[in-house]
């Protein structure tokens, strides 16, 4: 809730701030850019012909994007340095009150370019939108880098039939075994007696 009505009243305060701006500078492009000049150079501005054309430019262009909620950090610095200009060198003599030719509104105009270049122009507005556009696409090739680095970590994809499936058993020489055929009858039924637990019957020596 408390944002909703940070956005709300951010978005008015945009919305008043960027009219005020835009009128000052279509007045001023109404009297002429020449007219203009003229009237700096008489306040004593310096290099009146560059002002004039930064002053009519940023309250016109600024006011506008203040309204879209476009750029408006960037536009509020300008707008702080346009007001801070017109303090220094064209109300700060005549004290407070506007009707008197003081700081009154530069001042609180001022003051609003300083509040949108340090809070930005809440959720209500087109650097929002943009913001969230960008944010999305990036959240998107996260995840796409983040399954492809996953997969490469699981083996780097499918095995191709020439990779073997199974490990290979170590080459182990085997203990070379006597075949039956090196042993004669008569150690055979030896050694079978002693298996079978039978004593091998004693044979008489054959006759010489």
């Amino acid at each position: 809730m408390k944002k909703v009505l940070f956005d709300v009243a951010v978005l008015i305060a945009r919305v008043a701030t960027g009219v005020v701006f835009m009128a000052h500078g279509l007045q001023k492009w109404q009297h002429g850019l020449g007219a203009t000049t003229q009237g700096f150079r008489e306040m004593g501005i310096p290099l009146p012909e560059l002002s004039a054309g930064f002053a009519s430019v940023v309250e016109t262009v600024g006011g506008l994007f203040l309204i879209l909620g476009l750029l408006v950090r960037p536009v509020g610095l300008l707008l702080l340095i346009n007001m801070l200009g017109a303090i220094a060198f064209v109300h700060s003599t005549k004290g407070i009150m506007v009707t008197e030719g003081g700081w009154e509104l530069a001042g609180a105009l001022g003051a609003l370019g300083l509040l949108f270049l340090a809070v930005g122009g809440g959720r209500i507005g087109l650097d929002a939108l943009f913001g969230a556009i960008f944010r999305r696409r990036a959240e998107r090739r996260a995840a796409e880098g983040d399954m492809s680095a996953g997969a490469h970590r699981r083996g780097g994809g499918p095995l191709t039939p020439s990779e073997p499936t199974t490990s290979e058993r170590p080459n182990v020489p085997r203990q070379p075994t006597a075949s039956r055929s090196d042993v004669s009858d008569e150690e055979m039924r030896d050694i079978d007696a002693l298996v079978s637990d039978d004593q091998p019957e004693h044979r008489k020596p054959p006759n010489r």
